[in-house]
């Protein structure tokens, strides 16, 4: 529910509605986000706020209306939990679920390649997530490793709704949204696309890179990735091991051919992933119910880092969508989610 006012001095009206707020831990030119404990719900959570004045024209008057409207409704184990939305004059105030452990493309950078059992629990809470948004004919169009969270018992949380938008089936678009590295050729080349589909490419981008730790295309060069997309040249990495039931599952969701290209079904029903619940459901054994409420006023340094990458993306997300204002796929929003990758995924090598 979103509660309106006018007026704002907003600290104190938050403090009504049970909300302490804590420092800063990161900032944009129109947006930041701040440590705060929630009595209400008795834990640390994440408060975005954005300040409308500052924000760019397109942003307010599409993306985030769609971005507010969607995560006010989700209730998923695998999607970072939206607690409360709230206006106060001309600020919006976004309290949100942390985390606790980087996401996933930092879990790779320290850790190297997943094995691929791990991999399985991981992608297939992934893959929930995902289905789940499906299935409430919502589709994310910007799934990556960095918007891929994981708590302390690492459980996959699905974040960063600014793209997201609600579809019909045999609805198609054509707005660029995410980075290059993710996107589907039918994206790349600017051509209308079916939004569920293109989540599957990204999909299939990420498992590639869960298991070998390194990016299945070079984005440096948009029309040569475009070239080796739609030539099915997937090369893995030697020196690592990647089965060839995984190896299938990606070629199958990394399929040019829309009508071909995997489902959520077909990942499913895979040969990869045979066996995923039952190692799920031994792991929650062990670890215990997600959304384990967790007392501690302070955010911890991984907390603080993420919601630190949070703020940088409400600058370097939302300004590249609001450059393709009439939801046409152009040259400067590629350009723009092509560099924005490049600094994303510093540390990991293409084959």
């Amino acid at each position: 529910m979103a509660f309106r006012d006018p007026e704002g001095r907003a600290e104190e009206q938050l403090k009504e509605r049970g909300y302490v707020l804590g420092e800063v831990l990161g900032e944009g030119s129109y947006a930041k986000v701040r440590a705060a404990f929630s009595k209400n719900y008795n834990r640390r959570v994440a408060m975005k706020i954005i300040n409308r004045r500052r924000a760019p024209r397109d942003f307010l008057a599409r993306f985030l209306p769609r971005e507010l409207e969607i995560i006010q409704k989700l209730d998923h184990p695998n999607i970072i939990k939206t607690f409360d939305i709230m206006e106060f004059g001309q600020k919006v105030f976004i309290s949100m679920e942390i985390a606790g452990h980087g996401d996933l493309l930092e879990f790779i950078r320290l850790r190297g390649a997943i094995p691929e059992e791990t991999a399985k629990i991981m992608f297939l809470e992934f893959v929930d997530a995902v289905d789940y948004l499906h299935c409430n004919g919502v589709t994310h169009r910007d799934l990556k490793c960095e918007n891929i969270l994981i708590d302390v018992h690492n459980n996959i949380k699905l974040s960063d709704f600014g793209f997201a938008r609600t579809f019909t089936d045999g609805e198609f678009s054509r707005t660029f949204c995410g980075s290059a590295a993710y996107a589907a050729p039918e994206i790349l080349q600017g051509h209308p696309y079916n939004m569920p589909a293109y989540d599957i490419w990204s999909m299939g981008v990420v498992l590639y890179i869960m298991v070998t730790g390194s990016m299945p295309y070079d984005d440096s060069n948009i029309k040569r990735m475009i070239r080796e997309q739609l030539e099915r040249h997937v090369r893995f990495p030697r020196g690592v091991r990647v089965t060839t039931p995984c190896q299938s599952l990606i070629h199958h969701a990394l399929t040019a051919d829309v009508s071909r290209r995997a489902t959520i079904a077909d990942i499913r029903a895979s040969e990869w992933m045979a066996g995923a619940r039952a190692l799920l459901n031994e792991k929650q054994k062990k670890s215990g119910p997600q959304n384990k409420v967790e007392q501690r006023s302070k955010p911890n340094k991984n907390e603080r880092n993420i919601v630190q990458q949070m703020a940088k993306k409400l600058d370097t997300v939302n300004n590249n969508v609001a450059s393709s204002s009439k939801d046409t796929s152009d040259t400067t929003a590629r350009q723009g989610g092509s560099s924005e990758l490049a600094a994303d995924m510093k540390g990991l090598s293409t084959e």
